[in-house]
């Protein structure tokens, strides 16, 4: 989605928000101050949540934040982009109020989050769509066409030259040069990491024997970066250096492949992005209200593309105090809305969740409660 699209909406964002009704913030950070004074938008806010975890939603993160505390002046979201695997850690050990994760959790940590989120544990909203990019330093070229094999022969380090048989084979016309192939990946817990080799896996698993993880194999030597910037800078600063990121920290600033998905090649695109989503399934098995999705890694429908991440926030189902759980439910019922959703597109690029995840996301926020 291009963001003069979106644009127009940011003053629908911040009226949105401010009809939503709420008091103060939670358990750690609140306030104790008294809500705001109504007006024609709605109850005014204060407080500060916080989270943790995805650097992947940083673009559009910043843009909800921004909205957000223009309509509730004393409201405050602090979030740290440190990576899924840490946003994860800190909702499960009550550090943070909400995780932002690339991956959904886990059943173990889902039997985890009672300890801290209630009964009925926590659960997976998702809040962000986006393409990840296989992105590359290639002087002179900026498109290229791989298949899932070549692709995880590149980052296993099979393929050691840009200028390989196989990526010629597939990139006709193509002047390709005598330059080595630097693979970088995430030193962090990435859920990025976990949906892109969750693709590996899925489309490529004679080449990628490994399963999916959000840590990078040990076994793979190569270079690494923390954070989604971390690895964008290293490939823009070398090279012949490839990397795989969320589309909105690539664009403009280094070539993109377009993926292979049945005998056609598919651009990144926030479109095709969303109808890989349309494609996935819900995950079995997972209590009410959670929204956790299993992706179709090697759907033959050109129209998707494969490579994609559903970057969820990660809440509890019950809040110590009323004042945290109504803050949760403010800032979230935002994020799923309308007025979010297109500020995260024009952003980030991202895709607005479909009318169809909004309302399950919508129903899923309002299911949010205090302790009795």
């Amino acid at each position: 989605m291009k963001a003069t699209r979106f644009g127009r909406n940011a003053a629908i964002a911040v009226l949105a928000v401010g009809a939503l009704a709420l008091t103060a913030c939670g358990s750690d950070n609140a306030t104790g101050a008294p809500a705001a004074t109504q007006s024609a938008a709605g109850v005014k806010v204060t407080g500060t949540l916080t989270g943790i975890g995805s650097s992947a939603q940083g673009a559009a993160m910043d843009a909800w934040k921004t909205n957000f505390a223009s309509a509730n002046p004393g409201a405050t979201v602090q979030y740290s982009p440190d990576g899924s695997g840490a946003g994860r850690k800190a909702i499960l050990d009550g550090s943070a109020q909400f995780a932002g994760s690339d991956a959904y959790l886990t059943d173990a940590e889902l039997a985890s989050s009672k300890t801290k989120c209630g009964t009925d544990g926590a659960i997976n909203i998702p809040v962000y769509i986006s393409p990840i990019a296989v992105a590359f330093n290639i002087p002179n070229v900026k498109d290229l066409k791989l298949d899932a094999t070549t692709v995880a022969k590149i980052f296993r380090g099979q393929i050691t030259n840009w200028n390989d048989p196989a990526i010629a084979a597939l990139n006709a016309g193509v002047t390709l040069p005598d330059l080595k192939v630097t693979p970088v990946n995430r030193s962090d817990d990435s859920g990025t990491t976990q949906n892109f080799t969750d693709y590996l896996a899925s489309a490529a698993p004679s080449v990628w024997t490994d399963k999916a993880a959000g840590l990078w194999p040990a076994s793979l030597k190569g270079e690494n970066a923390k954070g989604t910037s971390g690895v964008v800078k290293t490939v823009t600063d070398t090279p012949g250096a490839v990397t795989y990121a969320d589309d909105s920290a690539v664009s403009g600033k280094l070539g993109t492949a377009q993926i292979k998905v049945g005998s056609d090649f598919v651009k990144i695109s926030a479109d095709a992005a969303a109808k890989a989503v349309e494609l996935g399934k819900p995950v079995a098995g997972r209590p009410a209200g959670d929204l956790s999705i299993k992706l179709d890694r090697t759907t033959t429908d050109s129209s998707a593309y494969p490579v994609v991440l559903v970057s969820y926030h990660v809440v509890c189902t019950t809040y110590d105090k009323q004042a945290t759980a109504d803050l949760v439910k403010a800032f979230e019922s935002y994020v799923v809305s309308d007025a979010g959703q297109q500020a995260a597109a024009g952003s980030a690029k991202s895709a607005p969740l479909s009318k169809a995840l909004q309302d399950k996301a919508k129903a899923a926020v309002d299911s949010i409660k205090a302790k009795a």
